[in-house]
C-alpha cells in the first residue's frame, strides 16, 4: 500500500487468485462510501479529474477492473456477474463498509445496476452516467450505420469479447427488478456520430432506465458526449453530491 497523502492511498487488493489495483480518496466521515467504476475497457483514470472533487465531501473509491490498467487478469470470464462478485469481495477485503453510493460510467452502469440488485440492503443510491441500455444490440445498433457497426463490434478485445459484453446486458435484462433507492440517470446529449433520430433514440432509452428505481432522477448533459464526466464534469459531481 502507497500513502500518498492523508487523503489518498493506492493499493493492490487481493481477490479470488489475483490482486485489483484501488485508489482511496477522502474520509467517510459518517456518510456513504463512493464506488466509481468506469466503462468497457476504461478504468480508474477515467475518474481522475473528479475524484478529488468528491472526496472533498466523502470517501471514494476508484479501481481497475482486472485485466485493466494495474490489476492483474482474472481467470474468470469477463461478464458482469464475476465483476459484481469480484468488486464485493475487494470492498470486504478492505473493510470498507457500506452503504455505498454506486456511480457506472457506460458498461460500469451495467455492473453498479446488477450490484445494486444484488445487495440492494447495502447501496444508498445509484448514478448512472450515459449506462449501456439492456437491449443495445437489439433497438439501438440497428439504428447506426454499418461502418459504425462492424467497428463497435471489433472494439470488444480489451476486456472480454462481444459475447461476454453482450451476456452481460442480457443478465441485466432479466435480473431487471424495481429498487427502493435513489437513482439519477445522467445521457450525454451531444453524442459522436449520432443523427438526430439516433440521438432521440437514445436519449429515451436512456430515460427507460429510470423505470429500475421507484424514486429516480433524469438529468440530460446538453454539451456533453459520451465522457460526461470529461465534458461536463460539475454535473456528474453535483448529481453524487445531491446523493451524499
Amino acid at each position: 500500500m502507497t500513502i500518498i497523502d492523508k487523503h489518498f492511498q493506492e493499493m493492490l487488493v487481493k481477490v479470488k487468485d489475483f490482486k485489483l489495483y484501488v485508489e482511496l480518496f477522502g474520509n467517510k466521515d459518517n456518510k456513504p462510501t463512493v464506488v466509481m467504476d468506469a466503462g468497457y475497457g476504461d478504468h480508474s483514470k477515467a475518474w481522475k479529474n473528479i475524484a478529488p472533487e468528491i472526496a472533498a465531501f466523502t470517501e471514494v473509491v476508484l479501481y481497475d477492473r482486472a485485466g485493466l490498467g494495474n490489476s492483474e487478469k482474472s481467470s474468470d470470464p469477463r461478464t458482469s456477474d464475476h465483476m459484481v462478485d469480484e468488486l464485493k469481495e475487494m470492498l470486504t477485503s478492505m473493510t470498507i463498509k457500506p452503504p455505498y453510493l454506486l456511480v457506472g460510467h457506460s458498461f460500469g452502469g451495467v455492473n453498479m445496476r446488477l450490484f445494486a440488485t444484488k445487495y440492494p440492503d447495502e447501496v444508498s443510491g445509484l448514478i448512472l452516467v450515459d449506462s449501456t441500455p439492456e437491449e443495445y444490440k437489439e433497438r439501438f445498433l440497428p439504428t447506426m450505420p454499418a461502418e459504425f457497426q462492424k467497428k463497435y463490434k471489433k472494439q470488444f478485445v480489451l476486456e472480454g469479447n462481444y459475447q461476454e459484453f453482450m451476456g452481460s446486458l442480457k443478465l441485466a435484462k432479466e435480473t431487471r427488478r424495481q429498487l427502493d433507492i435513489p437513482l439519477i440517470v445522467i445521457s450525454a446529449g451531444k453524442k459522436a456520430y449520432y443523427s438526430v433520430r439516433s440521438q432521440e433514440l437514445w436519449n429515451n432509452m436512456q430515460q427507460e432506465l429510470l423505470t429500475i428505481s421507484t424514486n429516480s432522477r433524469y438529468i440530460v448533459a446538453e454539451n456533453s458526449a459520451h465522457y460526461i464526466q470529461y465534458d461536463e464534469p460539475m454535473i456528474v459531481v453535483d448529481a453524487i453530491w445531491s446523493l451524499i
